[in-house]
C-alpha cells in the first residue's frame, strides 16, 4: 500500500478509495465476511443499505450482547465512535473495526471524562450511573453503564435511597427520575438529534392524523416527552408498534429507524417527527449525520483492508468493562425473573 495514501486515509478517518465500477459490492462484502470470519453489527439509526447487509441490527444494548457473544474473529461496527469502543471492550482479542472514525456522537461528546471526574469529587458518597452514549474513559469513572432500554430496571435496582449520579443525558436522566421517583442529580448533557424535535410540528402532523400514536425516546426533551402515547428505546419503539393495532405512528426518534418500522409492518403508516431547522431544505426528517457516514462503499473498504480498528488503552478497558459487564449481568437476571413470573 502507499504510504502517502495511507496518510491520506488516517488524515480522512476513513478508507478513501473507489470502488471499481464492476464490483458487486454487496456480494464482495459477503464473499470477504466469510473469509475473514467478521460479522456486520449496525445501528438502527444506519443507513437503509447498511441495515439490509448486517448480520444483526439493534439498538445499543442489543448490539452490546450480540458482540459480548459473538464468536467472529472481526467485529465490523456500522454506527458511532463509542459503540467500537463498547464492542473492543467487550471483546479485547478480536479486531473491531468503524467506517470512519469522524462518525462521533454529541451526547457522548458532551461529557468530557475529566469534567466528570470533577463534577463527581465534588459529590462525594454518589454512586455513578453512565449512559451508553459515553467514551470509554467515562465509562471508566462509572458504577454502572445502561440504556434506554434497560435503564429505569437498572435504576430501580438500587435502593430507594442511593444517591446517584445520572449522565450524561439529562433528558433520560429526568424521565427515569420521573417514572422512579428519584432524584438523581443529571448531567447536563443532550443528544443533538433528539433535542431538536419541533413540539409544533409534532402536534401539526397530530391534527392531520388524530388516530396516529405518538413514538417518543426518552432523550427527546420533556415537553415532547409529555404528548407521548408512548416513551422507550429504539427497540422498544419498533415493538410497540409491530404490536400495536394502530395503523399510524409519529415516530420522534432518529429517522433510520423507520426502515426497520416499515419492513416489519408494510401496511402501516411512520410519519417521521420533523425538527425545528430542515423544513426549509425539503426535508421532514431528523436525521443524525454521523450516523449517516456509515455507506456500503465505506464497509467494502474497511473490510478489504480491516482499517479503521479500534483501539482502548488497556487501563481505561481494565476499568470500563466492569460497569458494561455489571449492565449485562443485571439486565440478564431481570429478563429471567421476568420470563419466570
Amino acid at each position: 500500500m502507499n504510504v502517502n495514501v495511507k496518510d491520506t486515509w488516517i488524515a480522512k478517518g476513513y478508507v478513501d478509495e473507489p470502488v471499481p465500477a464492476d464490483v458487486d459490492v454487496k456480494a464482495e462484502i459477503r464473499r470477504m465476511c466469510a473469509e475473514k470470519n467478521a460479522v456486520i453489527l449496525a445501528h438502527y439509526y444506519t443507513d437503509g443499505a447498511i441495515q439490509d447487509i448486517a448480520d444483526f441490527v439493534g439498538d445499543s444494548l442489543a448490539l452490546a450482547q450480540w458482540s459480548a457473544k459473538t464468536d467472529a474473529d472481526v467485529i465490523v461496527m456500522c454506527g458511532v465512535h463509542f459503540m467500537g469502543e463498547t464492542n473492543k471492550i467487550l471483546c479485547p482479542d478480536k479486531k473491531v473495526l468503524v467506517l470512519d472514525l469522524n462518525a462521533g456522537c454529541s451526547l457522548a461528546d458532551s461529557c468530557k471524562a475529566e469534567d466528570l471526574k470533577d463534577f463527581v469529587d465534588a459529590h462525594p458518597g454518589y454512586k455513578v450511573v453512565s449512559y451508553v452514549n459515553t467514551t470509554a474513559a467515562v465509562k471508566a469513572l462509572t458504577d454502572v453503564v445502561v440504556t434506554s432500554s434497560n435503564a429505569k430496571l437498572i435504576v430501580d435496582s438500587f435502593p430507594q435511597d442511593e444517591k446517584l449520579i445520572f449522565g450524561p443525558d439529562k433528558n433520560l436522566g429526568g424521565y427515569i427520575n420521573t417514572v422512579t421517583g428519584r432524584e438523581m442529580l443529571l448531567w447536563n448533557g443532550g443528544c443533538h438529534v433528539h433535542g431538536q424535535f419541533s413540539l409544533a410540528k409534532i402536534l401539526a402532523i397530530k391534527a392531520e392524523h388524530p388516530e396516529a400514536k405518538i413514538l417518543v425516546h426518552p432523550e427527546c426533551p420533556a415537553p415532547v416527552q409529555k404528548v407521548a402515547d408512548v416513551i422507550g428505546s429504539t427497540a422498544g419503539l419498533l415493538n410497540f408498534a409491530i404490536k400495536d393495532d394502530a395503523t399510524e405512528f409519529i415516530v420522534a426518534t432518529e429517522s433510520g429507524i423507520l426502515h426497520e418500522m416499515k419492513k416489519a409492518c408494510p401496511d402501516k403508516l411512520f410519519i417521521p417527527a420533523p425538527p425545528e431547522t430542515t423544513e426549509a431544505e425539503g426535508c421532514s426528517c431528523n436525521e443524525c449525520e454521523f450516523m449517516k457516514l456509515n455507506t456500503l462503499n465505506k464497509l467494502y473498504n474497511t473490510l478489504k483492508y480491516e482499517w479503521p480498528a479500534i483501539e482502548v488503552a488497556p487501563e481505561i478497558a481494565e476499568k470500563a468493562i466492569k460497569p458494561i459487564d455489571k449492565m449485562l449481568e443485571i439486565s440478564k437476571n431481570l429478563k429471567s425473573a421476568m420470563s419466570s413470573k
